[in-house]
């Protein structure tokens, strides 16, 4: 049974840092895609950072760059988002999602964390 926890939401002033993790567990081997998206009410999903476990190649959505680096631990199992220089428009939930196919769409990823909430205040 697959299972992704993630961790680590909170508030945080504008300007601010926060770090998400997410640990995936009950995968068969092969190649995979663990991605961050995030949601505000009434919005679809957004995808904001995906990488691949197999060669860690990542995307970071426009809206983030310089700002979200996503990365993976050592063992492939744990991804990590780390969120600097916060802006208002970063409150969302922020969800950690798992699949095995190159996408951004919502969609395309079969597996999800419970979701973790990120307020910024400015």
């Amino acid at each position: 049974q697959v299972q992704l926890v993630e961790s680590g939401g909170g508030s945080v002033q504008a300007g601010g840092s926060l770090r998400l993790s997410c640990a995936a567990s009950g995968f068969a081997s092969g190649n995979r895609y663990l991605a961050w998206f995030r949601q505000v009410p009434e919005n679809e999903r957004e995808a904001v950072a995906r990488i691949a476990t197999y060669d860690s190649v990542t995307y970071v959505a426009g809206s983030v760059k310089g700002r979200f680096t996503i990365s993976l631990d050592s063992a492939g199992t744990t991804v990590y988002l780390q969120m600097n220089s916060l802006k208002p428009e970063d409150t969302a939930v922020y969800y950690c999602a798992a699949g095995l196919i190159r996408s951004l769409r919502s969609e395309d990823f079969p597996y999800w964390g419970q979701g973790t909430q990120v307020t910024v205040s400015s």
